[in-house]
């Protein structure tokens, strides 16, 4: 045969010990554009539309985020303001010339375009119109809020570039001009045909067009304030004449060095103005008659915006990178009622004059900014209720089906009490129940503490989530942040077999048997024969009533078969391993004998002294495998070894020895081959050591 291995060997002599022969051998193997103040002029009283609170979820102790944010469809941002009538959001882009209007969600219900350079916007009282300054037109735009569309253009003159508005005493007044040729002008739309009058601020101190703005509870007085010099330069007129005379002014109010002006807004009641500039870090006010100083409403580096509430509380934004960037404030509180801050960490910009309040107070929307100039509305709910803050602390590990204790407090961020018998739902998430399975209500102690009980019937993570409702006094919160995670119950799968040999080729049945389990029995039975064979799946199923499952594996090496339970929701996941021994495959034969005769209860090949014996041998092929021949003697009343050597195989399993020497006569021989398990033996260990059948031979002469 073409692969087939041959060797010869002189094994036989007379005596019984071995002659020493050498072995074979073997083989080895920003752009930001200025934005204008915008005021939010609140509607009649019988029109007003109030709304609920949403719950406000917050992570504690972290400050509280945008309930929800929508991007918006504009390149920058120039004023916000809230018609509470029609329950929309406006917002100037002057860049795109454009105004956007949103529903309370975000969603966007109308735009009106052809609008170069739109910045501030104001709304009449009955919020039935939205005025806009056009300052690319020289114009101010009045929008249908029904509508959302144009209904008039008012030209204010060639190169006047208004940018501000506000309304007060019977007139729409705006804030035009240029670099260093600020001033303020009119619009009066009383009489038959609009008219507009310029140059109103006799003083011309204004460096640029100043921001100007006006409270209902002072309906003859206009504050104006210029942007983006240093220090902070502001003016108080009396309009009610229909022009525009000082009473106030102040080049640095309040002394304070503070400059950058970015947003001003005067209070409801008519008595203070409250500015947001770059410096000084917070919400100064000050008072419409001198414009000395009367206070502040703290907040952080780099003031931007502000707003104020029909009722007098006060939104206090600024551009902070790594603080919080709203503090929403009840009037004259000097502790904010909440603080957000926007998410994207330093890259998320607040942006100028960028926050308005609804009339009702129910909601704070916020404009914000990335750094790829992407723009979102933010809402806020119910943002003048203090926040609460949850924590909660769950066991860090437990046994299902036995009880388990989850603690927490409940705080407000004012520190008031909460009203006797407060509750807080409990939810725990499990895999059985991944949306949530509510528990029941603790009941919160004098202290804000609180405890409940509960038996987890699931294993795993187990999470649970703790959820204040809010009152009339307290935001809403949850907190998520309770996991134990829970041991499930033990089981056993046990398979047959272990630590038995088998001949090669043999068909064996495996039987894997599941002990206790829920919903899952099914087990996977895998085989897994040494060497490079990888594990594979033999079968899986369901166990049948007795909880076993069988599956017949075909034995031609070594195998390591395992049957697994992955488990279920409330039992643990369990194996087994049978580890099995298979023998190779082994026929041997001789060949060159004259006879055969029975003798001492064996047959004998008979072999001519100057015959050579061959011995042929079959085996169950690997790479690089070798096979023993052991050849004995019958000397001194026992079988004593002459000669034992391994010698390599064939690809295809064969080898062929020929047995050389001058054999004494009449002594009985026998001679076998053998696979043992060993590198340094047959050359592998994928199969267990075999011993093929002894063949016994003679010789005459």
């Amino acid at each position: 045969m073409a692969d087939e291995r041959t060797a010869r060997r002189e094994p036989f002599r007379s005596g019984g010990s071995k002659t020493a022969v050498p072995k074979s051998s073997r083989s080895s193997r920003s752009s930001r554009t200025s934005s204008s103040k915008r005021r939010t002029l609140p509607a009649a009283t019988a029109l007003a539309v109030l709304f609920s609170s949403a719950a406000l979820a917050v992570t504690a102790p972290a400050p509280a985020s945008a309930d929800s944010a929508v991007t918006l469809p504009v390149a920058s941002t120039g004023d916000v303001v809230v018609d509470g009538v029609h329950q929309r959001v406006f917002v100037s882009d002057p860049t795109t010339g454009k105004i956007v209007a949103t529903d309370y969600a975000g969603a966007v219900v109308g735009t009106v375009d052809s609008l170069p350079g739109v910045r501030g916007l104001e709304l009449s009282a009955d919020s039935g119109t939205l005025y806009a300054a056009v300052g690319g037109a020289d114009a101010i735009v009045a929008v249908d809020t029904a509508t959302v569309t144009e209904a008039h253009r008012y030209a204010t003159g060639d190169g006047t570039d208004p940018r501000y508005l506000a309304v007060t005493g019977g007139k729409v007044w705006f804030g035009y001009g240029t670099a260093s040729n600020g001033e303020i002008g009119s619009l009066d739309l009383s009489g038959t045909d609009p008219v507009v009058a310029l140059d109103q601020d006799t003083h011309h101190t204004f460096y640029e067009a100043p921001i100007v703005d006006a409270s209902p509870a002072a309906p003859g007085t206009l504050v104006a304030g210029v942007p983006g010099q240093s220090p902070v330069e502001l003016a108080v007129f009396d309009v009610s004449s229909g022009t525009a005379d000082r009473t106030a002014y102040a080049f640095d109010p309040g002394s304070t060095g503070g400059g950058y002006l970015k947003d001003l807004a005067v209070t409801p009641d008519g008595k203070d103005v409250i500015t947001a500039s770059g410096s000084p870090y917070y919400q100064a006010l000050y008072k419409l008659s001198d414009l000395t100083a009367d206070g502040q409403y703290a907040s952080t580096s780099y003031p931007n915006a502000v707003d104020i509430a029909p009722d007098g509380s006060v939104a206090a934004g600024a551009d902070a990178a790594y603080d919080n960037d709203v503090y929403v404030y009840k009037q004259g509180a000097s502790t904010p009622a909440h603080t957000y801050d926007l998410p994207g960490g330093p890259d998320a910009h607040l942006a100028d004059a960028g926050l308005a309040w609804a009339p009702d107070e129910s909601k704070l929307f916020a404009v914000s900014y990335d750094s790829a100039n992407t723009y979102s509305l933010r809402v806020y709910d119910t943002p003048l209720k203090p926040a609460s803050t949850l924590t909660l602390t769950a066991p860090a590990t437990g046994t299902r089906a036995k009880p388990l204790t989850v603690t927490g407090t409940l705080t407000s961020t004012d520190s008031t009490a909460f009203p006797s018998g407060t509750t807080v739902t409990l939810t725990r998430t499990d895999d059985e129940n991944p949306l949530g399975k509510t528990l029941g209500t603790a009941t919160v102690a004098a202290d804000g503490s609180f405890s409940y009980t509960d038996t987890p019937l699931v294993g795993g993570d187990v999470n649970y989530i703790a959820t204040y409702a809010g009152d009339a006094d307290h935001g809403a919160t949850t907190v998520t942040s309770a996991t134990t995670v829970v041991k499930r119950t033990a089981t056993k799968v046990t398979l047959t077999n272990n630590g038995k040999v088998y001949t090669y080729g043999t068909k064996v049945t495996f039987t894997a048997h599941l002990g206790t389990a829920y919903k899952n029995h099914t087990v996977a039975i895998y085989s897994n024969p040494d060497g490079p064979v990888s594990n594979t799946l033999v079968k899986s199923g369901t166990v049948d009533a007795n909880g076993n499952l069988s599956a017949t594996v075909t034995l031609n090496r070594n195998t390591t078969v395992t049957a697994k339970f992955v488990g279920d929701t409330r039992v643990a996941a369990a194996s087994a391993t049978s580890k099995v021994g298979t023998q190779v495959k082994i026929s041997t034969a001789l060949s060159g004998y004259y006879a055969s005769k029975s003798e001492y209860k064996q047959t004998y090949k008979v072999f001519h002294q100057s015959k050579d014996p061959v011995f042929n041998t079959t085996m169950s092929p690997n790479p690089d495998r070798k096979y023993r021949v052991d050849v004995q003697g019958y000397f001194e009343g026992s079988w004593q070894s002459t000669d034992s050597e391994y010698y390599t195989l064939s690809t295809s399993g064969t080898g062929k020895l020929t047995l050389t020497g001058t054999p004494p006569k009449g002594v009985r021989f026998r001679i076998r081959a053998a696979y043992v398990s060993g590198t340094t033996k047959s050359g592998d260990t994928v199969n267990t050591t075999t011993y093929g059948a002894w063949k016994y031979l003679i010789f005459t002469s």
